[in-house]
């Protein structure tokens, strides 16, 4: 099928029409033409709309797809449905699946179940056997057979000296540690982020030095071992500024963060709502005014969604007892652009497009004649509301239904096929 984008604002910082109106014509998966004016031909699907904008497509570095194990929360195909929906063309899936991701053959099973699929599923394997913190998994093996990276997700090592034989072991094959900083002992059995509103609701808190104490400490060992670490899931204003000095030290530290923790404070927890629940969790305004101002700075690379399915008895119980998390690839660019604040548009892109793909080491992607489409479209100007009828998951945790937001995908064209939203 031929494809013609039709008057297209380009945001690619790689291309030589980033900031251009142009059409772009697409031939049997190859972007053919991009031009001011392109007359279609005949049997050519045509793709135009009222402030259309076009990327690269977008990555997120973090989603929980449950599968396997977890399948009646989310599954491969159900989580292909909402990244497809959400903009993203790929995902790279955490390894906290029952069994985990822990060897080549739940890799394998991964890459070969979502073969040709429109959106890339990139497999994490665990930096420590089956998560359970005590050896170093199988990692140059799950490398070859296609994993992106090695974390125990959530679950971050208190064990130093794992961290370091990891980190060393990893560098001879040019692998990434990817790195959740959490002081168990520290943050112990906190429900929200430790403050005002905790003391006021009454529950414990979690305490922002627990993270900042293991994220100097990575950065510690990063640099004693000089191999590179990804910081994920920063959400407090010392963790900032933590990397921000170790990058101008030259370290091999980048770092992400989650878009619900620049969207909302510890406050929006008054009511109770299990499902702002998150780890890490809602901070205050000021750590949330220094996570924007690290995302306009570069200090933070790349933005996350977090998309964490959970079924109805994980969520609908007590406070106290309510699994941590939220779906968020169908809200999410309407999440961050919504409450982007000063961040230029083509900041927010970068940090879903060029920054994870340069962090994980894929291949760069391009709006160039003769590249692969490889697509999103989205108007960044439109105004809707997030419904139920916008949720591709098999799950519905998520405190945003009803929201207003700014900017809307329009859909992803990516090895040879097209999805466009309704």
């Amino acid at each position: 099928m031929n494809i013609l984008i039709k008057s297209a604002k380009i945001i690619d910082s790689n291309s030589p029409y980033n900031g251009k109106k142009m059409d772009v014509l697409i031939e049997n998966g190859i972007i053919k033409s991009i031009k001011s004016k392109i007359i279609a031909e005949k049997n050519c699907k045509i793709i135009e709309a009222n402030k259309l904008h076009i990327s690269t497509g977008w990555l997120d570095m973090q989603v929980n797809f449950c599968d396997p194990g977890f399948e009646h929360k989310e599954d491969l195909q159900s989580g292909i449905n909402a990244a497809a929906s959400g903009g993203y063309t790929g995902v790279a899936v955490v390894p906290s699946t029952n069994p985990t991701i822990h060897s080549k053959s739940e890799v394998l099973y991964i890459k070969n179940k979502t073969a040709n699929s429109i959106v890339d599923v990139y497999p994490i394997g665990t930096m420590s056997h089956k998560l359970e913190g005590k050896d170093l998994s199988e990692m140059y093996d799950m490398q070859q057979a296609g994993a992106v990276a090695f974390s125990d997700d959530k679950k971050a090592s208190n064990d130093s000296g794992l961290l370091i034989r990891a980190l060393l072991y990893s560098k001879n094959f040019d692998g990434l540690i990817i790195a959740h900083s959490d002081e168990k002992s520290i943050s112990q059995d906190g429900k929200m982020n430790e403050g005002i509103t905790s003391t006021n609701l009454g529950l414990k808190g979690i305490p922002a030095l627990a993270e900042e104490l293991m994220v100097n400490r990575n950065i510690f060992l990063a640099e004693y071992t000089d191999a590179p670490i990804h910081l994920s899931n920063i959400s407090t204003e010392k963790s900032v500024e933590l990397i921000k000095q170790a990058k101008a030290k030259g370290l091999k530290i980048t770092a992400s963060l989650n878009a619900y923790n620049i969207a909302f404070t510890d406050s929006f927890l008054t009511g109770f709502d299990s499902n702002f629940k998150l780890n890490p969790p809602l901070r205050s305004q000021t750590d949330l005014d220094a996570l924007k101002k690290g995302i306009a700075d570069g200090t933070i690379d790349a933005i996350s969604c977090d998309h964490r399915p959970q079924d109805i008895e994980s969520k609908n119980i007590e406070f106290d007892y309510a699994s941590n998390g939220m779906i968020g690839l169908e809200s999410a660019f309407g999440l961050i652009n919504t409450n982007k604040g000063e961040i230029k548009l083509e900041t927010i892109i970068n940090s879903l497009t060029v920054n994870p793909r340069k962090i994980l080491k894929l291949q760069k992607q391009s709006i160039a004649e003769g590249a692969q489409a490889n697509l999103t479209l989205f108007n960044p100007e439109e105004e809707w509301l997030f419904e139920k009828k916008h949720i591709r998951s098999k799950s519905a945790n998520t405190p945003l239904l009803g929201k207003k937001f700014k900017g809307k995908v329009i859909g992803i064209i990516y090895n040879k096929q097209v999805h466009l939203n309704k």
